[in-house]
Formats: structure tokens, C-alpha cells, sequence
């Protein structure tokens, strides 16, 4: 089929959505909050250059994340404000929460459109789980905020790494049994 738009290897796509993040986490431990939130930017643009390059189209996701990640990296970095950077994944998560919510509320499944190659589900297999997932969006973005402001900054960036990425994959994997009940037939 010509109109299909190329993958990435699953694990090359974990290893670039999860890769800025490790090296956040090793910038921040080795030279601190600035110096990490450099490398986490130029990090991110780079795994979108890389993406594109490799399948010649580029995931609204990953834009909309850099494009935040630019704009608040930026802002941490230019008023040598550690807030903008902490900042950044609350509005990430209340923006996918709140577009996965409000597509609800207007009949659009967004996560269908996204991820139809990779899941084959009914109508309500796919509203309930854009509940669960916006859900989700909204608790990590309320957790978020409880991190940042009750830890220091050092235990927030490890966090980020070690707490968010397990339990989004943890979450993920929870799914399965809607994605099997709730499995329609594939079209060829």
C-alpha cells in the first residue's frame, strides 16, 4: 500500500521518546537543571529530525512536545528560571488530557486517528479508552504539579525518569484487556 506511512522499529521509537529524558536526567545529575534542559531541547529536536528523516513524516505528538519543550526550555534558560522546565510537563499532560476530552465531547477519536495502524478497535473500545487515556493525562499532570512544588528539583528530574516512564508503561499495559475485548475486525 503506497499511502502507508512508514513505522519505526519499536524499539528505536522507545529508545527516541525515552532517550531525551535519560539524558535530562544524566545533564541535570552531572551539570544541573540548565545544562540538562539545553540538552533535553536539543535532545528532542533531534529525535524529531531523526523520525523524519527515517519515515518521512513527523507525528503531531512529538511536534506538539517539542514545540512546548523549545518554548519553556527556552524560557527556563533565558530567565534562569527553573519554573518555565517544570512547568512544561503539566501543560503537556493537560493538553493531551483536555484534546482527548474535548474530541470526546465531539465525537472525534483522536486516539484512533493516531494509533489505527497499530490497534484495531470498536467505536467503544476506542471512546473507552481515550477515557482512560485523558484520565491518565490529567492524574500525571496533577501529580506533577504535587512533585515539583513538594521535592527538590534533583528528585522531580529523577521523577521524570524513573517514576513517570514506569508508570505510563504500567498504565499502557493495563490496557491490554480492553484492547482485546474490545478488538474489531482488521480491514485489508
Amino acid at each position: 500500500m503506497a499511502d502507508e506511512k512508514k513505522q519505526l522499529n519499536p524499539m528505536l521509537k522507545l529508545a527516541m521518546d525515552i532517550g531525551p529524558l535519560v539524558l535530562f536526567f544524566a545533564a541535570n545529575a552531572k551539570f544541573g537543571i540548565y545544562a540538562a534542559t539545553g540538552a533535553f531541547m536539543v535532545a528532542v529536536l533531534a529525535a524529531l529530525i531523526v523520525s523524519y528523516v527515517m519515515t518521512r513524516h513527523i507525528a503531531i505528538m512529538p511536534v506538539v512536545t517539542a514545540i512546548i519543550v523549545l518554548v519553556f526550555g527556552g524560557l527556563t534558560l533565558f530567565l534562569h528560571d527553573d519554573l518555565f522546565i517544570k512547568l512544561k510537563p503539566t501543560i503537556i499532560y493537560v493538553l493531551f488530557g483536555g484534546v482527548l476530552l474535548g474530541g470526546l465531547a465531539f465525537n472525534k477519536q483522536f486516539l484512533s486517528i493516531m494509533f489505527d495502524q497499530m490497534f484495531h478497535l470498536t467505536p467503544e473500545g476506542w471512546r473507552k479508552l481515550t477515557w482512560r487515556w485523558a484520565l491518565f493525562f490529567l492524574f500525571l499532570a496533577v501529580l506533577n504539579e504535587i512533585v515539583w512544588r513538594t521535592q527538590t528539583t534533583d528528585f522531580w528530574v529523577s521523577f521524570k525518569l524513573f517514576g513517570v516512564v514506569p508508570l505510563t508503561m504500567v498504565f499502557g499495559a493495563l490496557q491490554y484487556r480492553l484492547l482485546t475485548t474490545h478488538a474489531a475486525e482488521k480491514k485489508d
